[in-house]
């Protein structure tokens, strides 16, 4: 290490003497070299020094003064901002163009849409147009079956004298199925009949023929549905006959009935509670529920006797 020091001193003295001949040139650029990398060392020393200034001017106090420190960095750094500057400035003069929706589709898509529901509102109607007219529109020809109601028997009336449908044949006939024993709903019923046929010959001029059957054939003889009938009309027909008969009638009109509470010959008979209309023919048509008051029952017969062909 002492040697090569030696060494290196006579060589810069040798380089520094103008009397000395000049280096050789290997050492020639030994020593340029040796001052190039002194002048790299002082260069980056002095950039560290910069660099280390301006971090502590802007930890200090703010932008302004490492602004400075990046202006006295170099005439690039400058003339980069004033680039900068200028193409702000540009850019601000810029016009700035329009959001994704304009005014122009903003107005087409309001008229579109508005068009949509127009057009789906008009069909929505034109089919329930449709829907309406095919319901109330009769095909020509086209007819309405009716319910399959009545049909034949043969009953004894509250004369004893043996009666078939073919005896009411030729009148209007309004039938009703019932028991003398009934203790309260069969008489409402009766009473509303006779006081409906009464109604019904009154305003429309009609002669109605009114009828009970019994669906009690085991207490029910011709003597008690005699009694039994002439408390509410004098035109009311009374009819019974044995068990099998009623049973046979019943069907054929669609009659529900039963025994309830039996104790003995003391018993009561669930049945249905319906009044069936029946034309000349004795075919069926139309059948009146407990919900019929006497006004509403006289001017639904006079409707259907009226309207009927």
């Amino acid at each position: 290490m002492t040697a090569r020091a030696s060494h290196l001193r006579a060589l810069l003295s040798r380089a520094l003497s103008p009397s000395l001949p000049p280096l050789r040139p290997l050492a020639q650029a030994q020593v340029t070299g040796s001052v190039g990398a002194t002048r790299f060392g002082a260069a980056f020393m002095g950039r560290a020094r910069f660099s280390s200034d301006a971090t502590a001017a802007a930890a200090q106090g703010g932008s302004k003064p490492a602004a400075e420190a990046a202006g006295a960095g170099g005439g690039g750094s400058g003339a980069g901002d004033g680039q900068s500057g200028k193409s702000e400035q540009a850019d601000a003069g810029k016009p700035v163009r329009g959001g994704p929706v304009s005014w122009l589709s903003f107005l087409l898509l309001v008229v579109t849409g508005g068009g949509i529901i127009v057009y789906y509102d008009r069909e929505k109607k034109r089919h329930i147009e449709e829907l309406k007219n095919r319901t109330s529109a009769v095909k020509p020809g086209q007819s309405v079956g009716t319910a399959a109601i009545g049909g034949p028997f043969k009953l004894l009336n509250h004369d004893g004298k043996s009666v078939t449908e073919k005896d009411f044949m030729g009148k209007w006939t309004l039938l009703y199925f019932g028991f003398t024993h009934c203790p309260d709903i069969c008489p409402d019923e009766l009473q509303k009949m006779a006081a409906a046929i009464d109604k019904i010959k009154e305003k429309a001029k009609l002669d109605i023929v009114p009828v009970f059957i019994t669906v009690d054939p085991e207490r029910d003889t011709v003597e008690q549905v005699r009694d039994y009938v002439k408390e509410f009309h004098p035109d009311l027909i009374g009819l019974t006959g044995t068990t099998d008969e009623i049973r046979q009638v019943a069907r054929a009109y669609r009659v529900y009935y039963m025994k309830t509470e039996e104790e003995g010959s003391d018993y009561l008979v669930d049945h249905s509670i319906v009044m069936y209309l029946m034309n000349p023919k004795m075919e069926f048509v139309k059948f009146y529920g407990k919900n019929y008051d006497t006004d509403s029952l006289a001017e639904g017969v006079i409707n259907e006797i009226k309207g009927h062909k």
